[in-house]
């Protein structure tokens, strides 16, 4: 990580990023919806131990009542004091009609509950017999929810329970719940600060590549630590960009050298020719000679630049028509039949093998170019001192999905080293020059087929060479 990366995310900036804001965002969501799911679950418990309760006093009231009904005075007053007797939370009260306690634990009821049967909230006051070592009654208060009723006999009846165990229990969720939630906040603040911390360390190794490469280095790339997420897709992608960069900067470099090399020396020739073609004691002869030479370097300029701008329309992809279901077998037939005549004159034999019927989306023009290309550079470079007859196959087929476009000789071939830079601007294996030409037929060759998501390379026809374009059938 460069200095700049360094300063730019320090503890006075970190605040100030998209990453660390949008890790706080989700901690704030997730600490929410954890603190209210943990407040609904305690809320939830307190509720079931409270219906819980009612449900277990209404249970016993419910069989009391059957017992009253079926039973004598003194086995209920029984059956009650039994209850009373348990360890535990249970509130009882069994009394006459006079209000005369006949069992239970707790004796001092307001009137109120006495007379009017109903669910009451209470303090009390009860006492517990002890037995063993120190017999005798422990007595203790509390807070109680009581029922009370009049049986059929006329006895009257409370059950209740205390409250205290529960509002105790209620007290411990809380708690926990307060201490969940803070133990929640901290590990969610500590896992978005890892997080945080590991998606800033990765865009800060961006940030340092990318600005080595604007100092100049364009031969850095973004670290691939390998783990195949979507930083690595993002690396990957960026890399495959600067290759491509380089690349393109390289051969501008080195379109740059070849321009020069190739425009200076028809503009020289041309100035030298009007210079000659203007003296006093020029021959009119010479004159028209001169201004004819004058034409035709101007000429193969402007061929030049023409190929360069149709080169850069196609690798731009904005080529000079739009695509459209073209028959690429007529397309082949075509070149061929027009290029046969010129083959002939120069004493070639070339032959179509072409199969019919073979469609795909397509510029026909740029196609067509591309393929009147190959077929030049094929007659071109067939020497007049071959043995044998010299040859050129242009072939068509449709093969695994895909569509075969070959151009084929039996002359001197292309060396393996070169069958890839042939294709690069300016290009030629003829290093002293002085043929005909620019070297950018081949270019147009490659870009035309870029845009059409196809490939191109050549081949050892053994011997000659042998030119293979292969589109996409679909």
């Amino acid at each position: 990580m460069t200095d700049t990366s360094t300063r730019q995310y320090s503890l006075g900036n970190i605040w100030r990023t998209t990453t660390v804001r949008l890790t706080m965002m989700f901690i704030a969501i997730f600490v929410v919806f954890a603190v209210v799911l943990l407040a609904f679950i305690a809320y939830h418990t307190s509720i079931q131990i409270q219906r819980q309760q009612s449900h277990s006093i209404e249970r016993e009231i419910a069989q009391i009542e059957l017992l009253s009904d079926e039973a004598g005075l003194r086995t209920v007053a029984f059956a009650v004091q039994r209850l009373a007797d348990r360890p535990g939370p249970g509130i009882y009260y069994l009394g006459d009609a006079t209000g005369q306690m006949l069992a239970g634990n707790v004796s001092n009821f307001p009137t109120l509950i006495l007379t009017e049967a109903g669910r009451y909230d209470l303090a009390y006051e009860r006492g517990l017999e002890i037995y063993g070592d120190a017999d005798g009654v422990e007595s203790t208060t509390g807070t109680a929810i009581v029922h009370s009723l009049e049986l059929s006999n006329g006895l009257k009846l409370v059950v209740g329970r205390d409250v205290g165990e529960r509002r105790g229990f209620t007290e411990i969720i809380f708690s926990t719940f307060a201490w969940g939630a803070l133990a929640i906040l901290a590990l969610s603040v500590a896992a978005g600060g890892l997080t945080a911390r590991y998606v800033l360390r990765r865009i800060a190794a961006i940030n340092s590549t990318s600005a080595k490469i604007m100092s100049g280095s364009l031969s850095e790339r973004v670290p691939v630590t390998g783990r195949n997420d979507e930083f690595d897709a993002m690396a990957t992608s960026l890399n495959a960009m600067l290759d491509r960069i380089e690349q393109l900067m390289a051969g501008l470099k080195e379109v740059t050298d070849n321009v020069a090399h190739d425009l200076k020396t028809p503009l020289t020739r041309l100035r030298n020719k009007a210079e000659a073609a203007l003296r006093d004691n020029a021959d009119p002869e010479k004159q028209r000679v001169a201004l004819e030479t004058t034409i035709a370097e101007s000429d193969q300029l402007i061929r030049t630049f023409n190929a360069l701008l149709l080169i850069a329309r196609a690798e731009a992809g904005t080529p000079s028509g739009a695509f459209a279901d073209t028959d690429i077998s007529a397309v082949v037939a075509d070149v061929a039949e027009l290029y046969m005549p010129v083959a002939e004159d120069a004493g070639i034999i070339l032959t179509c093998e072409a199969e019919p019927g073979v469609r795909m989306q397509a510029n026909r023009e740029l196609v067509g170019q591309a393929l009147v290309n190959l077929v030049e550079n094929a007659i071109k470079y067939l020497p007049d001192g071959h043995e044998g007859e010299r040859r050129i196959v242009i072939s068509l087929k449709r093969e695994a999905g895909r569509i075969f476009i070959e151009v084929a000789d039996n002359g001197p071939g292309i060396p393996e080293p070169d069958r890839n830079r042939v294709f690069e601007r300016f290009a030629r294996l003829e290093t002293s020059r002085t043929e005909p030409g620019a070297g950018l037929g081949l270019a147009l060759v490659s870009a035309v087929v870029r845009l059409h998501k196809g490939t191109v390379h050549f081949e050892d026809n053994n011997p000659g060479a042998k030119a293979v374009i292969a589109f996409p059938a679909a």
